[in-house]
């Protein structure tokens, strides 16, 4: 405990970082709600001093004009599909690797570290790297791959043409919703099972040796191990991967930049994987300050409900 005498210095040290929390968090948060609710928001006029009815009037417009856009909708579908998608299975494969790397002993350090890469390494960066996997050099015509300029399959369609199959348009014009999709998929849970591994692993190691012990006296077998023993125990870890999940998924919006690039879709469909995200940017890039803060409003509304959804259930799952 700090005496109550001295009680300035610790403020004097807080002092910077709660300036700057105050400045750079704070003080956006603030203007972004003030921002929404000003219908027509426009910073041009704050610089004529003017006060058109029209254009400083207070209401829910800018939400509604977000709710009302088809894109929205589109948008929406989008960032749920990926987060249904990629949290559950990205959870599962980073326990299972988890407890693969917690009873190897030898080489478990460089393996952890080896996993942990990619949390490292900059998302646009490894995203270039998977649309080159995924990408076909070449002509694509009517969703057809043809023509003789097709040099470079990727490397996913050698892989699945040296098993016998047929290349696939992954990403190039012509591609497929589902297609682009399960890019996104593979790419996402492969960014995400470093620090969900991370985490998983650490409780791993943390968990009293004795439970296994008295499995092994009374031979049990190693699923029901896992199932009756590993995850009860894990159930705090896995809530907390779960939600900040399921968070970070309602905030995808790089990982689609980095492999489609800022079209976000392939080049006949441009914005088909825009998330809600990406779409906050486009208003802001369009300067709808108004709209594109009352979108973001939106998703911190969503991604609330849906943690509070998560926190309910994790009550009656998580044992502590």
């Amino acid at each position: 405990m700090v005496d109550s005498k001295q009680q300035w210095k610790a403020w004097l040290y807080l002092a910077p970082a709660i300036i700057l929390l105050l400045i750079f968090t704070v003080w956006p948060i603030i203007n972004t709600v003030r921002m929404a609710f000003i219908n027509g928001f426009d910073f041009s006029y704050i610089a004529e001093n003017t006060k058109d009815e029209k254009i400083i009037s207070i209401g829910i417009r800018n939400f509604a004009n977000v709710i009302r856009n088809p894109f929205f909708t589109n948008a929406l579908k989008n960032t749920l599909l990926l987060c249904v998608l990629t949290v559950p299975l990205s959870t599962f494969l980073a326990l299972l690797i988890a407890v693969c790397l917690n009873s190897i002993k030898p080489l478990q350090k460089l393996l952890q570290t080896i996993f942990f890469l990619p949390y490292v390494t900059n998302s646009i960066a490894i995203g270039m790297v998977f649309a080159a996997m995924f990408n076909i050099v070449g002509n694509v015509v009517s969703g057809k791959i043809d023509g003789p300029l097709i040099n470079n399959p990727g490397f996913i369609n050698q892989v699945i043409e040296f098993f016998g199959g047929h290349r696939i348009n992954w990403m190039n014009s012509g591609s497929e919703y589902r297609e682009n999709i399960l890019v996104m998929v593979i790419y996402i849970v492969w960014n995400a099972l470093p620090f969900k591994i991370l985490i998983l692993l650490g409780g791993l190691q943390s968990v009293n040796k004795q439970y296994y012990d008295a499995a092994k006296v009374d031979s049990t077998p190693k699923w029901r191990v896992f199932t009756k023993i590993t995850v009860p125990l894990l159930s705090p870890m896995l809530a907390y991967v779960i939600i900040t999940g399921f968070i970070g998924g309602f905030k995808e919006y790089s990982s689609i930049v980095g492999v489609f690039g800022e079209t976000m879709g392939p080049p006949h469909d441009p914005g088909r994987l825009n998330t809600v995200v990406g779409m906050i940017y486009n208003y802001i890039e369009k300067r709808n300050f108004g709209i594109a803060s009352a979108g973001a409003l939106i998703l911190f509304v969503i991604i609330l409900i849906v943690t509070f959804i998560n926190l309910w259930v994790s009550k009656k799952k998580v044992h502590y």
